[in-house]
């Protein structure tokens, strides 16, 4: 896709995060991913992100993500695939490229490693990542990367194919001063942990889509909660934030990381091998994951 079908993609519908399939002994095992991203590709998804943040991104080689992008890419049909992209300017600028090569729709470029950086330090690195390819990229300002919309607007000047922004800060009052400043120059993804707790809040701010990380074990479900936050039916959004997501926010805050862990969980409950999740993260103790099945209960996918 080119910058501009890959931005008209991203406002099209709701977006998602597969979770990477491990195998025992911690490696990528392709097929099971593939068959989960086959069916994620059978619901209304027009993007999904491959070796993103529920992807386990920051637990990758950097010459794993371009396989995993291929296989992806292989099942999808007309899903587009965008890939995680990350770490220091160097290091992302590489893998910006290998994932371009297998195909990749876009890249979505997460923050980088450890240091707090000035803006025109910021502004440098995306800079450098956006001109060493010719897909879409969007960035996500989170954590220690967090572009003011000043430098925002410049990257844009500078950068075509900057046609995305992810927010996952929580401060309403900047994201609604970025979509102020920059129209409709870019397409706004609302990236806060289970962003259907924050979807109504960010719908207000002009962000019309978002990353669902449950997409990933209760497909359906999900598509109707986004359906009906976008025709405005809050009666059926607050039936499932008190049925669905306020329960399954209690289980993912019963311990850090857990926001990659239960969706994992529930990715294996849906009878896909996921595997495992990477150190430094855990998986959900038995007990838990006992309190996500049924949670899951009639959104089970059948066999």
């Amino acid at each position: 896709m080119t910058p501009e079908q890959i931005k008209a993609a991203l406002g099209s519908g709701l977006l998602s995060f597969p979770v990477t399939h491990f195998d025992k002994d911690g490696r990528f095992a392709p097929e099971s991913y593939k068959a989960h991203v086959e069916w994620l590709a059978g619901y209304k998804a027009p993007v999904l992100f491959a070796a993103g943040g529920t992807g386990e991104f920051f637990s990758l080689k950097p010459d794993e993500i371009p396989g995993i992008v291929a296989a992806a890419k292989e099942v999808a049909g007309d899903t587009a695939i965008v890939s995680g992209c990350g770490y220091g300017t160097e290091v992302a600028v590489d893998i910006a490229r290998s994932v371009e090569r297998v195909g990749a729709d876009g890249i979505l470029l997460l923050p980088h490693y450890l240091i707090d950086a000035p803006q025109e330090g910021l502004y440098a690195h995306v800079k450098t990542i956006c001109q060493s390819v010719g897909i879409g990229v969007m960035v996500y300002n989170r954590d220690n990367s967090v572009l003011q919309p000043d430098t925002l607007a410049r990257l844009c000047d500078e950068c075509p194919n900057l046609i995305g922004f992810k927010d996952g800060t929580g401060d309403i009052g900047l994201v609604r001063q970025v979509t102020a400043k920059m129209g409709d120059r870019l397409m706004y993804l609302g990236g806060m942990p289970t962003a259907e707790l924050f979807a109504e809040a960010y719908l207000g701010a002009g962000f019309t889509t978002y990353s669902s990380a449950v997409f990933n074990f209760v497909p359906g479900l999900a598509n109707e909660f986004y359906a009906a936050l976008r025709s405005g039916d809050r009666a059926t959004c607050e039936r499932i934030l008190n049925d669905f997501f306020y329960p399954f926010m209690a289980i993912r805050n019963r311990g850090k990381g857990y926001a990659v862990s239960a969706v994992k969980a529930g990715v294996r409950l849906q009878g896909f091998d996921a595997g495992p999740v990477r150190s430094p993260l855990k998986d959900l103790t038995g007990a838990e994951v006992e309190m996500l099945d049924a949670l899951i209960g009639s959104h089970k996918r059948k066999a």
